[in-house]
């Protein structure tokens, strides 16, 4: 049957009328009214629909994909906008929808055009969404990626599901209108499913993420979310009659946000079809089970400290890697350095451990014993090493065989990385420290191979990107796919023979035997020659200077080679089947493989970059401690090496828990109280610190305030946001807190930020939680004085020569002379004019006498009574008085007159005022 520039067939084209008769309706037509239907089956989401070698998109669809996708949009017919895509650029363009927020349903054709009778039979194969991606070419490298369906109980309790579709992982947590921010950034969240409400508004908590397009919203029937639906959907998902052997009450109200998620990913993900006839039907099979994380085991970053401490990504960088990162300390070293992390599942896991850290003594002490292992047996580490590059991304390849969406090239990798099994499960076990943290492989070890000896037995080495031309199974496994391909392959000499047999018998030297795609196989003579042809030639084609003929023989073999052809693709295509419905049936082996191989790559990354760059063991304890011997900021020590100045710490256990740091701009303040906090992230994740020593007590959260963002897209100022996130640091902080605080008070005047700095170092050094303490306010150095053994002054060093200044970013014992802020400027290139008008502006420059001297009176203490904040700033004739006294040459009695002298006078000028 003819074909048009799609592939599909006449009848799917649009009938032109005669001339003269009413113009049909360009959408009436048996394709187009297949596209509509599919289009009302998912309205909020772009059609990609497949006829032939194109994937076409129809109306507002194409219109839309011209101006975010960059298609050239035409006209199927006049009124009917058409744009089109080849079939195996597909994922360019679903990765381009995805990263633009759109939803992208997939309309292929699920029958043979060849076999078709009318309009080729299709089927939506899988909605693709920002939060379900699943195949290697859409994901986005190691960031995982996730789901969220989350279900409002009350005006600020959310209980959600977290799910990463591409490896399985399923979560439940209840979490307050703001945790749930902190929840959708340390879990790379890229879309929430949330119930359908009659004002179609996201929840008021995460409406900004929405807005601004961070965050993809999917809203759902609310009866999806009901609570017997969702629990009978999870019985059905899991074949179990109750969730609380998951540790989950039926009767939970998270267990809402799982069924409503697993709706949404039967839909999605057409579960329960089979992709083409003969494969095996996708399935859910990978999923975990829904377990509720313990709050009680993890120290909490919120997203303002995953920010402000770049864990995952630098402030203010136009690149999305984590590069710059303390990520990137272990994914991106620098100098050529091979990353340590040796699989993608173990880049997940890291980065995992890192934002979500320990708060257990016990626990993170043996993930330390599992590091130290291998940083003292090289020899096992080496090993390790090796096996675990041979492994690829077990995890996700599993969820692809579960959904039908494996690769010939998945799953020999797969049967390469479970091969590996066996000698990793003899290396780990060799090791206590290390089967404690990782797990073992012992039980799995013998299925694990029996996969990998089953599949690589039967597919050749270098396996093809897909099964359209075959070449997948090795010969001698199948008769009927070694005898089909043992004709195709004599084909070349069977013509060969032939053509030398039909030049003997008719005389024909010129004569020849091809093929092309269109005619098939031929017979050529040169014009001249082919009135010489026998009777048993027929004419099949007529060239301009020759004519192409056939023959019964030859119709006959062609008839045997294309049926072989299709007969080896088709028992190809079965082989493959079989065994990923193998596969599908071990998904269990595969997901433990998975987890023990990401845990052994993080400790063993850990282990490897503690040898190359010398870091040591941190002592862990429960006590409220910090204590660190010439530590050095992990991301810096790396960039900067011998050039990076060390510096300790010591706070709490004794010591004061918090630390005031003063000292000029650009002299290291930032980055040391970073450099703290960061250490207390790696320590608490499992990893040794860039320190000669260190002693970190354990953490319930760590708290941020450094930088100065803005959220206008909120309604917020920059002092507004700065004093939101104080106020939760305030309300929340306890003992086992650390606080990291960089110039609190700025964004307001002077006044009010002296006062409110003044403040909050007062309320979090009563709190007792460790806090580093930063600021240009040198009046708050007085809080020593006044809050004896709770509040320690530490200053940044800085060498003055000839009017200049010179950063040694030493952190000193005392409190600095000043900021240098005229210095700093004049670093910065400011004109000569302005430094030195400024610094005569400084010299002048004096708080007004009258408002000090009424704030001073205004001060209370709190405890006991002492100075004023404001007495260093007051003037006195009795104090101008005794300046100028010389007690080298007083005696007693002129002592004692002076004294008696100067009360006298102080008391006459108290009265008088």
């Amino acid at each position: 049957m003819p074909k048009t520039r799609a592939g599909q067939a006449d009848s799917e084209a649009e009938v032109k009328p005669a001339s003269g008769k009413p113009a049909r309706d360009p959408w009436d037509t048996p394709a187009m009214r297949q596209f509509t239907a599919f289009k009302k089956q998912h309205p909020d989401a772009m059609l990609f629909f497949r006829m032939g070698d194109f994937y076409e998109l129809f109306g507002e669809d194409a219109v839309k994909a011209g101006e975010v996708l960059g298609l050239t949009v035409t006209e199927r017919t006049k009124g009917i906008a058409m744009a089109g895509a080849p079939h195996h650029q597909l994922s360019t363009y679903l990765r381009r929808s995805v990263e633009a927020g759109l939803r992208v349903a997939v309309v292929d054709q699920v029958q043979d055009p060849a076999e078709a009778k009318g309009v080729v039979d299709r089927a939506v194969t899988r909605v693709v969404t920002p939060g379900t991606l699943v195949d290697e070419d859409l994901l986005e490298g190691d960031r995982p990626g996730s789901l969220l369906a989350v279900v409002q109980t009350e005006k600020e309790t959310f209980h959600a599901a977290a799910c990463q579709l591409s490896t399985g992982a399923l979560e439940l947590l209840t979490c307050s209108g703001e945790s749930i921010r902190d929840e959708i950034a340390s879990r790379d969240v890229r879309e929430v499913v949330c119930p359908a409400t009659a004002d179609d508004e996201p929840p008021a908590a995460i409406a900004d993420l929405v807005r601004t397009g961070e965050l993809a919203l999917t809203a759902r029937p609310g009866w999806r979310f009901a609570p017997d639906t969702a629990l009978d959907e999870v019985k059905k998902q899991f074949g179990v009659k109750t969730a609380e052997g998951f540790g989950v009450r039926d009767d939970d109200p998270a267990i809402a946000a799982v069924g409503g998620l697993i709706a949404y990913l039967r839909e999605t993900q057409a579960v329960g079809e089979a992709p083409v006839p003969g494969s095996p039907a996708r399935t859910l099979a990978h999923l975990r089970p829904p377990l509720r994380e313990s709050e009680d085991g993890v120290c909490r970053l919120d997203a303002v400290a995953l920010r402000a401490l770049e864990i995952e990504r630098v402030l203010r960088s136009e690149d999305s890697s984590a590069a710059g990162s303390l990520v990137g300390v272990f994914l991106h070293p620098p100098g050529g350095v091979r990353c340590p992390v040796r699989t993608a599942m173990g880049k997940r896991l890291l980065r995992q451990w890192l934002c979500r850290p320990l708060s257990g003594a016990e626990a993170i002490a043996a993930r330390h014993a599992a590091v130290e292992t291998l940083v003292e047996d090289e020899r096992l580490a080496g090993e390790i090493d090796e096996l675990l590059s041979m492994i690829q991304d077990v995890e996700r390849i599993g969820a692809r065989v579960a959904l039908a969406r494996a690769t010939p090239r998945d799953l020999v990798g797969l049967a390469r990385s479970l091969s590996t099994a066996p000698d990793l499960a003899e290396a780990i076990g060799s090791s206590p420290a290390l089967s404690g943290v990782c797990g073992s492989l012992v039980e799995i070890a013998d299925d694990a191979a029996s996969i990998a000896e089953r599949v690589l037995g039967v597919c050749v080495d270098h396996p093809p990107a897909s099964l359209a031309k075959g070449g997948l199974i090795r010969d001698g496994i199948d008769a009927e796919l070694d005898e089909a391909r043992r004709l195709k392959e004599d084909a070349g000499q069977w013509l060969a023979d032939y053509q030398t047999r039909l030049i003997e018998a008719h005389d024909l030297p010129s004569l020849k035997v091809g093929y092309n795609k269109v005619f098939g196989y031929y017979i050529e003579l040169p014009s001249a020659q082919a009135r010489r042809a026998p009777d048993d030639l027929t004419r099949k084609q007529t060239l301009k200077n020759a004519e192409r003929f056939t023959t019964p023989e030859l119709r006959t073999f062609e008839q045997d080679v294309t049926t072989a052809e299709s007969r080896a693709l088709e028992r190809e295509k079965a082989i493959f089947h079989e065994l990923l419905a193998e596969a599908g049936e071990r998904h269990g082996v595969i997901r433990a493989f998975a987890d023990v191989v990401a845990r052994l790559d993080v400790v063993s990354a850990f282990a490897a970059t503690a040898l190359r760059r010398g870091w040591a063991r941190p002592e862990v304890t429960d006590e409220p401690v910090l204590e660190i011997v010439d530590g050095r900021h992990p991301v810096l020590d790396e960039l900067l090496g011998a050039d990076f100045v060390p510096n300790g710490a010591g706070l709490g256990d004794g010591s004061p828990a918090l630390a005031l740091i003063t000292g000029p701009n650009m002299a290291g303040k930032s980055t040391y109280i970073r450099q703290c906090a960061l250490l207390t992230v790696l320590a608490s994740a499992g990893s040794f610190v860039p320190a000669a020593g260190a002693r970190i007590g354990t953490c319930d959260r760590i708290f941020t305030r450094v930088g100065a963002d803005d959220a206008l897209h909120r309604g917020r100022s920059t002092f507004m946001v700065e004093m939101t996130e104080t106020a939760t640091m305030l309300h929340n902080a306890g003992r086992r807190s650390l606080v990291v605080l960089d110039e609190i008070g700025r964004g307001t005047s002077t006044l009010d930020g002296l006062s409110l700095a003044w403040a909050i170092a007062e309320s979090l050094a009563e709190t007792g939680c460790r806090t580093l303490f930063a600021t240009h306010y040198h009046e708050l150095t007085e809080l020593e004085s006044r809050m004896t053994g709770r509040v320690r002054n530490l200053h940044v060093a800085v060498k003055e020569w000839q009017d200049e200044i010179v950063f040694v970013h030493e952190i000193r014992a005392g409190r600095a002379k000043g900021s240098y802020g005229v210095h700093v400027a004049r670093l910065a290139g400011m004109p000569r004019s302005v430094t030195e008008r400024a610094r005569e502006l400084l010299e002048t420059l004096s708080v007004e006498q009258a408002g000090l001297a009424d704030a001073a009176k205004s001060v209370k203490a709190k405890a006991e009574p002492q100075m004023s904040l404001f007495t260093a700033y007051l003037e006195h004739p009795v104090v101008d008085e005794l300046r100028g006294v010389e007690l080298e040459t007083l005696s007693p009695l002129e002592a004692f007159d002076l004294i008696r002298g100067l009360v006298e006078r102080a008391r006459e000028r108290g009265e008088r005022s």
